[in-house]
């Protein structure tokens, strides 16, 4: 006979929140927030509404629960994907590589993130998640670009604007799939990744261009000269 200590021992266990909030992301993932309900994370997670109910109060918390499964997965995943490499730069190319693959050619991922942008917009709890989350993402790549700044295989600069920046385009490209499916191809992943390095080159590449202006300059003038005599 089961009895009501073994039910909620049984909906206590440990694993049965974070279980939840892999079933709760997979159907945000899905089918969006607004078209998910308790009942159907319950099912998904294969535990009755009035186990949910020992975990989880209401839809918001899942949400925000699953939010944090997302953000867990990420970074267990990103420090994974740079691991084999000890190079800053190879590092930094790794990240990147391991960031379009999950945020934008992931249409799971993609989409779930793309949710949370719209939800933020009005709730604060919801805002101050991913704000957390995001910091940490900056903070993540800011240390992997002063690495290779130091190690010299980037030009010296502001690593957090030059970050900013980076994962300013990475949003947009997110956006841009919604609309431009082709860009979410694994075809494009190099292009992506190569364009997202350039933005921490940008110092070098400005330098050279410079540099190749006045060796112009200088040339013109002494054919100047020479067309004188």
């Amino acid at each position: 006979m089961v009895t009501m200590k073994t039910v909620l021992s049984r909906a206590s266990a440990p694993h049965m929140p974070p279980r939840l909030a892999q079933s709760a992301f997979e159907l945000f993932a899905d089918s969006g927030f607004a078209n998910v309900n308790l009942d159907q994370i319950a099912s998904r997670a294969g535990v009755t509404k009035g186990s949910l109910y020992w975990h989880y109060k209401n839809k918001k918390e899942l949400i925000l629960a699953a939010c944090q499964h997302y953000y867990r997965q990420w970074q267990q995943e990103v420090q994974s994907a740079i691991a084999p490499a000890a190079d800053p730069l190879e590092r930094l190319r790794l990240a990147l590589v391991f960031s379009v693959d999950s945020c934008v050619i992931d249409t799971r991922n993609r989409l779930f993130t793309t949710g949370i942008f719209m939800l933020m917009q009005e709730d604060a709890e919801v805002r101050a998640s991913w704000s957390k989350f995001y910091g940490a993402v900056r903070l993540f790549y800011v240390n992997l670009v002063a690495a290779a700044q130091k190690e010299g295989s980037l030009p010296p600069g502001d690593a957090r604007r030059d970050v900013d920046l980076m994962l300013e385009a990475m949003e947009g490209l997110k956006l841009r799939a919604g609309f431009e499916p082709m860009i979410a191809k694994a075809a494009e992943r190099k292009a992506i990744v190569e364009g997202l390095l350039g933005v921490f080159r940008h110092g070098a590449e400005t330098d050279g261009v410079v540099r190749r202006a006045g060796a112009a300059r200088v040339s013109r003038r002494k054919a100047g000269c020479c067309a004188k005599r």
